[in-house]
């Protein structure tokens, strides 16, 4: 089998996730035996299509344009079995450099105009390859991908011959936050790529292994979200910038705070530690949150916690000025800023159960 995979993210390798789950297709592609060549598209120029119709008349089947779409990618497209479309999720569907790609193919078409089943259509010069879509998105919903899988099928007139399968998956940033279910993902988009090449469709039990949930609620998930974004927007930079710096977001209410304690939380830095931290917020932002530590796990939750072994009183902003490294929790201890009870042992090894 002889396969294009396109990949039409603009972002470097090291952070796009659709270079990271085509990469992981492609490799169980090749495993299965398949013929994969991988095409970055923002490695390539490519022209708009202008709309002349010369490759409808004066040049049939060949595009105006002298660029890497005419010269190359084009005839890879034509004489490919199998064409897989990687793109991010750009205002619901695909991005600008997958659109004018697909838009470049245009000299598949003659131009004459026929109707069928109340679509309208152009005859083929040939058979396109068949097609895969493989798209990834931060929205943390598979809705996201309505209006993407809905261009998809009307394209492809809906023939499963046609397009062979839809890999979707949101919140695909989360993936960083679970190392686990990060391997389980990938591992299954390799077995995906096996599975398309043998039986040209893809099983149900591994999309819904590329699909899974990644285990935080949407609500919390949206509050860390948007913390995050708030911290960039505070600090003057951007996204690639504050994950470069490895800054941690500011929490702006107690369920994001909860939810960057459960995401911060590393099991092997607390070991066989047992813990039970409340924290009772006051000023800005009032309310209580409380940690449980216990056989290298965590759970957080707003709300109170009976017998804690350690309770931290404090404004709301004075903790996470010390969260995010603006104060130096000693320091602001010695000064009364916020106080404790319980025991002064686990407030002062904390640090030591988060991060890296």
């Amino acid at each position: 089998m002889k396969v294009l995979a396109i990949n039409s993210s603009t972002r470097p390798d090291s952070q796009s996730k659709t270079a990271l789950l085509l990469g992981h297709l492609v490799q169980g592609m090749r495993e299965a035996g398949a013929e994969v060549d991988v095409v970055k598209l923002r490695e390539k120029k490519i022209h708009y299509c202008i709309g002349c119709f010369t490759c409808m008349t004066k040049t049939p089947g060949r595009c105006i344009h002298k660029d890497d779409m005419t010269n190359e990618l084009y005839p890879k497209w034509l004489e490919s079995d199998l064409c897989v479309y990687g793109t991010p999720l750009f205002i619901h569907t695909v991005n600008a450099p997958m659109k004018a790609f697909f838009e470049r193919c245009f000299p598949v078409c003659e131009p004459f105009l026929y109707e069928e089943k109340g679509r309208w259509h152009h005859p083929l010069r040939q058979q396109p390859p068949a097609a895969v879509i493989l798209s990834v998105a931060g929205f943390p919903a598979p809705s996201a991908f309505d209006a993407l899988s809905n261009y998809m099928h009307y394209m492809y007139g809906g023939k499963r011959d046609a397009l062979w399968a839809e890999i979707y998956r949101d919140g695909a940033e989360g993936m960083e936050n679970d190392a686990k279910k990060r391997e389980e993902i990938l591992a299954a988009t390799r077995e995906a790529g096996r599975e398309l090449v043998a039986t040209r469709t893809i099983s149900e039990k591994t999309l819904s292994a590329i699909t899974q949930t990644l285990g935080r609620d949407i609500e919390t998930m949206t509050e860390v979200a948007n913390s995050a974004w708030q911290t960039c927007i505070d600090e003057g930079i951007t996204l690639p910038e504050f994950q470069k710096r490895r800054m941690m977001p500011r929490p702006l209410s107690l369920r994001a705070f909860a939810g960057l304690m459960k995401m911060g939380f590393n099991p092997q830095k607390a070991g066989d530690a047992k813990a039970l931290i409340q924290f009772v917020f006051t000023g800005g932002i009032e309310g209580d949150c409380c940690l449980s530590i216990e056989n290298g796990s965590i759970w957080a939750k707003v709300g109170k916690a009976e017998k804690a072994d350690l309770t931290v009183y404090s404004p709301f902003d004075l903790w996470m000025d010390i969260l995010t490294g603006k104060a130096d929790g000693q320091e602001m201890f010695m000064q009364g800023k916020y106080r404790i009870e319980g025991d002064l042992n686990l407030l002062v090894g904390m640090k030591n159960f988060f991060g890296d």
